[in-house]
């Protein structure tokens, strides 16, 4: 087992260069680490036994162990090597020849490794959202070719004339694969409406659920009704407050805390627990590790791990066993604010498209900002706080993921009968922006990159990548992107990022704002 370790994926990496020796920024150890280069060495090996057997449809349960095999390795999901163990052995029960040996992209020719690691990140950001489709019996057979197509890939001799197309390919794929999973969302909890959120926790028992998975709220919001249980989202939980078939249990308070970065802070009093359904969990600190549950692919040692059966009796019995508050306690946001509101979608914002383009020809609508994308614990995150507080009044601030946290608390009040903030929803739902800014460029009469709108966008992990190459595959341009620009970007490809789409890394908020209001 490997006792050092090798990885760049995230944008918290130690010295914006890479997380080496015992283990990763993320509190990742380098045995892990080892497992999951193990893990994705394997998912090669078996992509390349797909690619040559040249089925016309992949076996379900090969495109099963590729969503949950590549969901296990994003920053933040998996600590448990056990369970990476076993995963290994059940790719190792669907092929037959030697894994690939991650050696060879790590210390291989750095821009073919910059133009590899896109694709093997964007893929491991698009299963994730493939799997939360696919939860809800929403699968596409060209999604789930891809994965094989990237990874063989990936594990092959390429040139960057080779790659350069794939890795716009991966884009394209995952634009798809993002329209399929706003379709299992509404289509199963309704279009998203708009909803204010409040902050405070009343007393009794309560359960906090953090990460993304509709599909698990709902089950434990099943499974507490009539319970005394309340339920509070956490980080990119929120969302959940807009969809009609969530909202409708009363018991569905609201939301407590705020970015996942600050989860060993905020978790260390609550009498209550957390239930972790996807990534951003951090190593839990002894104060409240008794109270962590996981489930789905989300793991950690020695935490309990709710499996496939989704029977939740274990966390309902902790939060009736903790009691919750004696009295309603008061939270606030980073700013102060006490009330958030979400529900802003595409299906929300576009059905006052009229609204939106009367407002933008009258004037009163200057300019559009999507502010958005994922927050972290690294300085220099205060940019985005900053950029939305001097933004000018007759422009409106879209937002989405969990970077909104730096500034989703603060009311800037409302423009052209609009609200001048509007949160679409998590980083999974970032196909309503892209659907929303399609939209204006056709009611305008223009291409996207004509459009009075500029994307200022944070990355941490690996969901981020697959929109970023997403927005290049539809030839968006000028894009800010921050705090800093991904490590395992070479300089070769990050100056042709620059050439052909002018991307660049953000500045100073008003300098920036005043240049994109310019351009």
């Amino acid at each position: 087992m490997n006792t050092e370790m090798f990885c760049f994926q995230c944008e918290q990496t130690a010295g914006c260069s890479g997380c080496t020796g015992k283990a990763g920024v993320c509190g990742k150890k380098a045995e892990t680490a080892g497992l999951q280069d193990r893990l994705t060495g394997a998912l090669i090996s078996l992509a390349k036994d797909e690619e040559r057997a040249g089925r016309e449809k992949l076996p379900e349960a090969v495109a099963e162990l590729m969503m949950r095999g590549l969901f296990a390795t994003v920053t933040n999901v998996n600590f448990d090597d056990a369970a990476l163990e076993d995963l290994i052995k059940e790719i190792h029960g669907q092929k037959e020849t030697e894994d690939y040996n991650m050696e060879a992209l790590w210390n291989g020719n750095e821009d073919i490794r910059s133009l590899k690691s896109l694709i093997l990140f964007g893929l491991r950001g698009m299963a994730a959202y493939a799997w939360h489709a696919a939860v809800l019996g929403y699968q596409d057979e060209e999604v789930n070719r891809f994965f094989c197509t990237g990874l063989a890939a990936v594990g092959t001799e390429q040139t960057m004339e080779q790659m350069l197309p794939l890795v716009l390919k991966t884009g394209e794929v995952n634009l798809k694969c993002m329209e399929l999973l706003d379709r299992a969302n509404t289509g199963t909890y309704g279009t998203p409406e708009p909803t204010e959120v409040g902050m405070n926790v009343e007393k009794g028992p309560f359960i906090v659920v953090s990460g993304h998975d509709l599909y698990i709220i709902k089950r434990l919001l099943e499974q507490t009704e009539g319970k005394g249980v309340n339920i509070y989202t956490h980080g990119e939980m929120l969302p959940a407050h807009g969809y009609p078939e969530l909202k409708k249990y009363p018991h569905l308070k609201g939301n407590f805390g705020t970015a996942w970065q600050n989860q060993q802070k905020e978790f260390a009093g609550i009498p209550a627990p957390v239930l972790f359904t996807t990534n951003c969990l951090m190593p839990p600190k002894d104060s409240y590790k008794d109270r962590i549950f996981t489930t789905e692919v989300v793991a950690y040692p020695e935490m309990v791990h709710i499996g496939e059966d989704r029977d939740f009796t274990p966390v309902i019995e902790k939060a009736l066993e903790l009691g919750g508050y004696s009295e309603e306690q008061e939270f606030s946001g980073i700013n102060g604010g006490k009330i958030m509101t979400t529900g802003f979608a595409h299906g929300t914002v576009l059905a006052a498209a009229d609204q939106v383009v009367e407002a933008v020809k009258q004037g009163a609508i200057r300019h559009f900002f999507l502010v958005g994308g994922c927050d972290g614990a690294k300085p220099g995150r205060n940019y985005y706080t900053e950029f939305v507080k001097k933004a000018p009044q007759d422009s409106v601030i879209l937002t989405l993921a969990c970077g909104k946290y730096r500034f989703n608390d603060l009311d800037l009040g409302t423009i052209g009968g609009l609200p001048r903030l509007m949160d679409m929803g998590q980083c999974n739902d970032a196909y309503s922006a892209i659907r929303v800014a399609v939209t204006l460029a056709e009611a305008f009469d223009c291409g996207v990159n004509e459009l009075p709108l500029s994307l200022v966008l944070s990355w941490y992990e690996q969901k981020a990548v697959c929109i970023l190459l997403t927005l290049l595959h539809l030839g968006i341009k000028n894009i800010l992107l921050g705090p800093s620009l991904p490590a395992f970007v070479s300089p070769n490809v990050l100056n042709f990022l620059v050439e052909h789409y002018n991307l660049q890394p953000i500045g100073d908020p008003q300098t920036d704002i005043q240049k994109l209001m310019n351009r």
